[in-house]
């Protein structure tokens, strides 16, 4: 199982905690991580500061060499897929085709009201955007993007979403499904899909399972209120942290992004200890 991390804390909430940044993503590199993921919202709220998910890896994808960089998610319909068939493309080519999309549907209207999309028709655009991606990135289209992708068809596709119509969406147009749970939700969601994929032409056992895990090491803080469970309990030990990753690897997710609800001060040691007590 790969595990990938951040590279900022969890939700800041002033703009010096995005400070180092790009260092936190060459030490998440070095330290022999598969992926940084950067998550997307327009409007800072109760959640603190979010930076552009793509401006921030298009930098990340400069100050690295190896690592794969992911969105996690982007809010798809809140933005023209043609635009972001051109963006991704060109962060795949530039970046030695080591970008992922990750992709979902949003939940905050705020952020829809802000732009003038209709919050009840995310669904439908979320679907008719990938449609247009897919499309764009063959070739199949009727325009051409400004710059193709690297990657054949396209840079791999991380769809989000605990709903029938997102995993639908995940068996049509992902190469993952992009989520979250602990060994027992994600049993239950795979067989799920094997449900969903009878009467298609998409074997599920070749959509992969990725997911979204809130690691908190021994002996760290916690900042703030953790938007989810903690990988390992509520007092997480390094062996029901690497417990659970066992039993995640079983129920056969591929690959685990990790966000760490800690000070910034303290992600450096945070990915220390992940690599030397997980890796």
């Amino acid at each position: 199982m790969r595990i990938g991390f951040a590279p900022h804390r969890l939700w800041p909430t002033d703009p010096t905690d995005l400070t180092g940044v790009l260092d936190t993503a060459r030490r998440v590199e070095r330290l022999g991580f598969d992926h940084v993921i950067v998550g997307d919202h327009l409007l800072a709220g109760d959640l603190g500061l979010s930076p552009d998910p793509l401006v921030l890896l298009s930098a990340i994808a400069g100050a690295t060499s190896r690592i794969r960089l992911a969105t996690s998610i982007l809010i798809a319909p809140l933005y023209q897929p043609i635009v972001v068939a051109h963006q991704a493309a060109t962060l795949d080519a530039l970046s030695g085709g080591r970008f992922v999309l990750g992709v979902g549907t949003g939940w905050d209207q705020a952020e829809f009201d802000a732009v003038g999309v209709p919050f009840n028709e995310r669904g439908k655009r979320t679907d008719a955007g990938l449609a247009t991606l897919r499309a764009l990135w063959r070739g199949e289209s009727d325009v051409l993007l400004g710059m193709p992708p690297r990657t054949p068809d396209g840079p791999p596709i991380w769809v989000g979403g605990g709903s029938d119509a997102a995993l639908r969406r995940a068996l049509r147009f992902g190469a993952a499904w992009h989520g979250s749970g602990d060994p027992e939700a994600v049993t239950a969601t795979r067989a799920r899909l094997a449900r969903l994929a009878e009467g298609t032409d998409r074997d599920p056992d070749t959509l992969d399972v990725t997911i979204v895990s809130m690691l908190l090491p021994p002996g760290f803080e916690l900042s703030g209120k953790s938007p989810g469970p903690l990988l390992g309990g509520d007092r997480p030990s390094k062996e029901s942290i690497a417990d659970e990753l066992g039993r995640l690897a079983q129920a056969g997710v591929s690959a685990c992004s990790m966000w760490a609800p800690v000070d910034a001060a303290a992600l450096p040691d945070v990915l220390e200890w992940a690599a030397a007590e997980l890796m």
